[in-house]
């Protein structure tokens, strides 16, 4: 499944960058997050959040690695997280970008693959559940690089 989107950010593009590469920062903004550990500085952590699909909430042990770094302009990441009986390996990538009033513009997109018991769920709900996700997330980011 493909998802993507933009977000304008009311803040420099080396402020923006900072935030979205620093797994300490994002944590704050990771919605259903439980815990987070740093496997390696600026390249590798693992969280473990809950995810809900309706009614039914799943833990996720998620590994997520930085595999492309090109600072303060795009980065790309891997992910792959385990939950009882499924599995989801996500590739995404950011670029920012000035604009012209002032700020920072975000595109975003990433590829979404689920395996197992949650597969046929979560393709009736991924969209939903990812938009809202997704919205809480970039919220709580302008929040904190805005401020």
């Amino acid at each position: 499944m493909k998802l993507e989107g933009e977000v304008t950010i009311q803040a420099d593009r080396q402020a923006v960058w900072d935030f979205l590469t620093d797994a300490e920062a994002i944590s704050q903004c990771a919605p259903g997050l439980e815990s987070m550990k740093i496997i390696e500085p600026d390249k590798q952590f693992e969280a473990v959040a809950a995810v809900g699909f309706g009614t039914v909430k799943v833990r996720f042990v998620t590994n997520v690695k930085w595999v492309e770094l090109d600072p303060p302009n795009m980065a790309k990441m891997t992910a792959h997280g385990t939950a009882p009986g499924s599995a989801a390996d996500v590739e995404g990538e950011m670029r920012l970008a000035d604009i012209p009033e002032g700020g920072t513009r975000m595109s975003w997109s990433a590829e979404v693959v689920i395996s197992g018991t949650l597969a046929s769920l979560a393709s009736r709900m991924m969209g939903s559940v990812s938009k809202k996700i997704a919205n809480t997330f970039f919220d709580c980011v302008k929040g904190h690089v805005e401020s």
